[in-house]
């Protein structure tokens, strides 16, 4: 469980934003996102790319999935670009309240090192409701000392241990897509549908109440309890390619869990892998 709340709402934000210390992420993702982003951005913030700073693209995903995490020194040199340092407040925002890659750069960064980190409750959303000031081109940084950790410091599952968690009972694995992508009706980004066979379904979206926030931490607590209730108390999170898995992760963290596994690879990985696959049709 965090220090600090892993979400900040826009109106705390706003009281904020004049802060010398924050440092301001668009991770929003998309085709020509880059362009929007050059267009429109919170005043202030740096733009930084799911693919090429969030993930290290492999020739492919059967190892390692869509988006396998980068070196861990590759990612100091990120931050490092973006002048931040230990102590720097980081706010990270997306436009799907974390679900694109906000949550993803939250997890990274939390597992790099850097304990103040938060998400945009709401999004780039919120921020336009609340009056957050916007501007365009592109921002410049003072860059910082390299900072060198020498591993990730929140719990990584691979693929066989997955499989082994699932074969002894020992884990408990949530698939966070959607349910029709679980069930296997129809797969818009694998070639494959389906699911690991033992896994269960709880999707992302169900973090967030009918505005797009996220639930509060009792709320939250309160769901988790029931859903988890008789089963291994060891959790591995996934999803499509270990990127909106991130976003469960985040809700745990929110709701006072210790942070569970991610598995990166998730069902981009496990599907061209030649196991076995489940469907609920």
């Amino acid at each position: 469980m965090s220090t600090i709340s892993p979400v900040i709402s826009a109106s705390e934000l706003k009281k904020n934003i004049d802060n010398k210390n924050l440092l301001i992420l668009d991770a929003r993702v998309g085709k020509g996102i880059y362009e929007q982003y050059l267009e429109k951005h919170i005043k202030g913030a740096g733009f930084i790319d799911l693919d090429g700073d969030l993930a290290e693209i492999g020739e492919g995903a059967a190892k390692g999935g869509r988006h396998p995490l980068p070196d861990i020194d590759k990612f100091a040199h990120t931050l490092s670009q973006f002048g931040i340092s230990g102590d720097t407040h980081i706010v990270v925002y997306d436009n799907k309240n974390g679900a694109n890659a906000a949550a993803r750069a939250w997890w990274m960064i939390k597992a790099f090192g850097i304990e103040n980190v938060q998400i945009l409750d709401g999004g780039i959303q919120a921020a336009e409701q609340n009056g957050i000031e916007f501007s365009s081109g592109k921002e410049e940084f003072v860059t910082a000392p390299l900072m060198q950790p020498q591993h990730w410091k929140f719990p990584l599952s691979d693929i066989e241990k997955v499989e082994k968690g699932l074969k002894d009972n020992s884990a408990t694995v949530i698939d966070v897509r959607d349910a029709y992508r679980y069930k296997g009706e129809s797969e818009p980004i694998d070639l494959i549908a389906g699911h690991i066979p033992g896994a269960i379904n709880i999707p992302f979206s169900e973090n967030l109440d009918e505005k797009g926030h996220f639930l509060s931490p009792e709320a939250l607590k309160e769901k988790y309890e029931k859903l988890l209730a008789g089963k291994p108390e060891n959790l591995i999170i996934h999803c499509g390619s270990g990127v909106t898995a991130c976003h469960t992760i985040l809700a745990l963290d929110l709701a006072g869990f210790k942070i569970p596994d991610l598995y990166v690879g998730s069902w981009s990985e496990w599907s061209r892998r030649d196991k076995e696959i489940a469907k609920d049709i």
